[in-house]
């Protein structure tokens, strides 16, 4: 009884669109969760952007992939997952930051990705409101959009049921046994499972699984603050991404959207990034985010916020992703580091994975897909730069 084709380790961004496509394929799956629910972890403190909007190619192709799992989901399933149709928009305001949107967007295209450099009256027309002060235009991808958080991991995992996938909840892992380099149980505090393949997609939790598979794994996650307002009437089509230097400088970036229920949801990068896996909101988050949204859309300054939180990017040295099997360990998959995009890339990555396992074959191309191998060096982009 306790036999699978498949283990999952982790109900999040990650874990569960993997149960629904490897159940799809037919394949016998148990999801192991150590809270209470799917989508509890990190998943549920992203604001829902879903954008296929990135610099390389892996993260390009996944989203792409991504988009087309959301968008037509509620036909395909009947389901609502919260879609919201608008694209992304990066409104710009230095030279510098024109540069480098412009310098990506012949690899975006060349990727598949719809998306253009538009001039600051087509800005100002789809961002209502902007400050247009120095504003010299911007990218827009029209095809991104967004998901309810809350929503979507109850769709895959209605579906991924529907194909006999076993979620056991309140379940932690504990240990796992190798054999000859083979990994042939995984061992909770309640029972013990055998499979013949585990992927291991567990979100910030990822890197304590090294030492219990005698492995590293090169995930450190920091935390980033989020918040939410009351609904307002909707004007705010895009979600939108601003690149200009924040408040004292201790911003890099910010980014919010308007939901569907008329709520504007929002987030930025810290400059000086909290490590960890503390999620205790800071004092100074509001202050500094209330002065970037109302230097950027003045209008914004009578909402109502309704809370604030925090949760984790899951970190890899590189920014970019680990979808792959461990070269040291037969029978383990790794889908870790998602870098705080897990909730866009997570439909397309788990029809990868999906394909990868059984098909033995990606979906996206496999330039696309050797940018997220375990065995790539991390640190090659670094390294480029101090030359």
């Amino acid at each position: 009884m306790n036999n699978y084709d498949a283990i999952i380790i982790g109900a999040g961004s990650v874990g569960t669109p993997t149960a629904h496509f490897l159940s799809q394929k037919g394949l016998k799956v148990l999801v192991l969760e150590m809270r209470a629910a799917s989508g509890q972890g990190d998943n549920k403190a992203a604001i829902g952007g879903v954008r296929a909007t990135h610099s390389d190619p892996g993260k390009i192709q996944t989203c792409i992939e991504s988009l087309k799992i959301f968008s037509t989901w509620e036909e395909e399933y009947g389901f609502d997952m919260g879609w919201k149709p608008g694209g992304y928009c990066f409104p710009v305001y230095e030279e510098k930051t024109e540069e480098v949107l412009k310098g990506l967007l012949p690899t975006q295209k060349n990727y598949g990705l719809k998306i253009d450099w538009i001039n600051k009256h087509k800005v100002a027309e789809i961002v209502p409101g902007i400050n247009t002060e120095n504003l010299r235009g911007g990218t827009y991808s029209p095809e991104d959009g967004q998901v309810s958080t809350l929503l979507a991991p109850i769709g895959f995992q209605r579906e991924a049921q529907k194909n006999g996938a076993v979620f056991q909840f309140n379940e932690k892992v504990i240990k796992y046994e190798l054999k000859n380099n083979k990994l042939t149980s995984v061992i909770t505090d309640k029972k013990k499972y055998s499979a013949g393949v585990v992927i291991l997609a567990n979100g910030a939790d990822a890197a304590e699984h090294g030492p219990l598979l005698g492995m590293d794994i090169p995930v450190v996650p920091d935390t980033h603050e989020a918040g939410i307002s009351a609904p307002v009437k909707q004007f705010l089509a895009p979600l939108i991404v601003d690149l200009r230097s924040g408040p004292e400088g201790k911003t890099t970036n910010f980014y919010f959207g308007q939901n569907r229920e008329g709520q504007i949801i929002f987030c930025y990068t810290p400059k000086e990034l909290f490590i960890g896996t503390d999620r205790e909101s800071q004092s100074e988050f509001m202050p500094i985010i209330a002065n970037r949204m109302i230097s950027l859309i003045p209008r914004l300054q009578n909402l109502l916020i309704r809370r604030v939180w925090r949760g984790c990017y899951p970190m890899t040295p590189d920014g970019v992703p680990i979808i792959d099997f461990a070269p040291e360990i037969d029978g383990l998959f790794l889908a870790v580091g998602m870098c705080g995009q897990g909730f866009m890339l997570w439909p397309g990555a788990g029809k990868n994975i999906a394909s990868l396992i059984v098909d033995k074959k990606p979906i996206i191309s496999e330039e696309a897909n050797n940018f997220f191998r375990y065995d790539r060096d991390f640190y090659a982009a670094k390294k480029e730069a101090l030359k």
